[in-house]
């Protein structure tokens, strides 16, 4: 399933769209970035309410395609402007890590 298909499935924004629209290879759940650093997969999603430009270093370093900010948390300049330059989309829901953890599996599995 695509980044753009994922967004539109969970009803999320697509806050920075400059992006390649590759499969999604799963999804990793955690608000500690070392946790991801340590487990999170290639080319898989990383679900979080740590919105801020260290977030987009993380999902670089372990080739992270998207990433999912729950909570509708704000989204500061210069983490998109990051998640730009690293081409890592960035979608936004309202609702929180354990809904979207759950959808994400669900639609995932098809």
């Amino acid at each position: 399933m695509k980044i753009s298909e994922v967004a539109d499935a969970l009803g999320a924004e697509i806050c920075q769209n400059e992006f390649d629209d590759v499969d999604v290879q799963g999804a990793y759940t955690s608000d500690l970035l070392s946790d991801v650093m340590a487990h999170a997969k290639d080319g898989g999603a990383f679900i979080t309410i740590q919105a801020h430009k260290n977030t987009v270093a993380v999902a670089s370093l372990v080739n992270i395609s998207v990433i999912i900010i729950c909570n509708s948390r704000p989204l500061p300049d210069d983490m998109l402007e990051a998640a730009k330059d690293e081409r890592i989309a960035v979608i936004r829901t309202k609702e929180n890590q354990f809904t979207v953890s759950g959808k994400l599996w669900n639609l995932l599995q098809g």
